[in-house]
């Protein structure tokens, strides 16, 4: 990984997606089959208010930096980052938890985690939880596990940073006739 996204300035609005991989197939008369692949992904599309040059350069210069899709980076996106109840604690595995369940049992921390709040564990995927959780039990997430997670592990629910990387080779920016720079980044999570 190759640094983390500048904070500064902030982002003007973040539009997030989930991509999951299933293969689809419809035929004339209606019937439907659909497989799925695995392999969740979320993706950001970041736009910026309009900046001055001193204000674009350095966010410019770090995207540059990753080389296009070669490069990865750590970034907390702003709001969604952290959880939108009131947990207080520190949140850990209560057991071993295997690969591919949607229940994670934990314990160690008070207040309610919220639906649609992203989780992450000691590895890189990040997980949006799918059902409201108030203090310990099991928080259900989306998609299922990637890897097992131990026992006393930590389950981060603030400042969740998400591991990603550009989703293109090509950037480019405007620049008006005001000298004010205009910019908007794609990017996808490294699994």
């Amino acid at each position: 990984m190759s640094g983390t996204y500048p904070s500064e300035p902030e982002f003007q609005a973040i539009n997030v997606s989930s991509r999951h991989n299933n293969l689809f197939s419809e035929t004339v008369s209606g019937r439907v089959q659909v497989r799925a692949l695995g392999g969740q992904r979320w993706a950001f599309t970041a736009r910026y208010n309009r900046m001055t040059r001193q204000e674009f350069q350095p966010v410019f210069a770090f995207v540059t930096s990753q080389q296009g899709r070669l490069g990865s980076f750590g970034i907390v996106p702003p709001v969604i980052g952290s959880t939108s109840g009131d947990a207080t604690g520190t949140a850990r595995v209560n057991g071993t938890t295997p690969a591919g369940e949607t229940s994670v049992p934990v314990d160690g921390f008070t207040g309610s985690i919220k639906a649609g709040d992203f989780v992450k564990f000691n590895h890189g995927k990040v997980y949006m939880v799918t059902e409201d959780r108030s203090g310990p039990g099991n928080i259900s997430i989306e998609p299922a596990l990637v890897t097992d997670v131990a026992d006393d592990e930590q389950m981060v629910y603030n400042d969740v940073t998400f591991t990603m990387r550009l989703d293109n080779d090509v950037q480019e920016y405007d620049l008006n006739a005001s000298e004010q720079y205009e910019y908007q980044v794609d990017m996808v999570e490294v699994i």
